[in-house]
């Protein structure tokens, strides 16, 4: 006869509890099996651009690093979803509402966050905005070109860390401890490089935990891929001011720091500063209190 359990209930075999909970295989073996092939595909891409793009590099590597890693991650994600019987919609993407309200929303919010932090910085004596760099023609190509980037970006780092990775240890561990365990791996992986501070890697991380309310009480990462997208944008272009350590040519603004790296950032720029992490705090109280009901499917 088959073991019961002391209800009445036929007993499940060890190993079976090991993989299975009532619902379907255990998160973890999905979050696992969805990282695995995604190890795959950029196992393979590393191949591709060694031997077929060896001439691939600097700011055009990262960029096709980050698009390929959003395809990719799209491609694994679809690949569990065909299991999981589940959607990109449920995992945070509904293409229905592609550059719809909320996305504008979020562009709109995180220029404002950004320029809110420039101003305080302003206030306090260590920024300064400049002189206006580029004109003509280039002024827009460059906007364009860095607006498509920081998009690129967004997508990517978005759906990566906060669509299918969320979702999944979500209905393991529920939102709020997934959250922090994904935003603290996020942070982490700012400290990898050469220009981050941990003032700057920690911020990265509260950062992501300020994205993960946004998909707590929107539903979806539409409004977070826009208010990364903008903060980004107006980082790299429009400001002119180092992102995570990174300053590029053909920037709107001389922009200009001066005084105590704890204020200014240092040499990772805004984002290192003790006046972002405030920044980061105010945005999530007002936010919170903007958007009250959570919406996202998984509690």
């Amino acid at each position: 006869m088959a073991a019961t359990e002391p209800g009445g209930t036929l007993a499940s075999p060890p190993f079976r509890r090991l993989f299975f909970a009532p619902s379907g295989l255990r998160a973890g073996w999905r979050l696992l099996f969805f990282l695995a092939i995604l190890a795959l595909l950029i196992r393979i891409r590393g191949v591709v651009v060694r031997e077929v793009l060896g001439g691939l590099q600097g700011a055009s590597l990262y960029v096709f690093n980050q698009g390929t890693r959003f395809f990719f991650s799209l491609l694994a994600a679809g690949l569990m979803g065909r299991f999981e019987r589940r959607t990109i919609a449920d995992y945070g993407l509904p293409w229905r509402q592609s550059f719809r309200l909320r996305f504008w929303q979020g562009m709109l919010t995180g220029f404002a966050a950004l320029s809110a932090l420039l101003a305080s910085m302003r206030l306090a004596g260590v920024f300064d905005l400049g002189s206006i760099a580029v004109s003509g023609a280039e002024l827009w190509e460059y906007a364009a070109a860095y607006g498509l980037i920081c998009l690129i970006i967004g997508f990517s780092e978005e759906f990566f860390y906060r669509g299918y990775a969320q979702f999944t240890a979500a209905t393991g561990i529920g939102f709020w401890p997934a959250a922090i365990l994904l935003s603290a791996y996020f942070g982490f992986s700012h400290l990898g490089r050469a220009t981050e501070s941990w003032i700057g890697a920690l911020n990265a991380g509260l950062g992501g935990l300020v994205f993960c309310l946004f998909l707590r009480r929107t539903g979806n990462l539409w409004f977070p891929i826009g208010f990364h997208t903008s903060f980004n944008w107006a980082q790299v272009y429009f400001y002119g001011v180092p992102a995570s350590g990174v300053s590029v040519p053909g920037h709107l603004f001389n922009s200009s720091f001066s005084g105590p790296a704890p204020l200014t950032g240092g040499t990772v720029g805004p984002e290192g500063s003790w006046l972002c992490t405030l920044m980061l705090a105010g945005l999530a109280a007002g936010f919170a209190a903007w958007h009250r009901q959570a919406r996202y499917p998984v509690s």
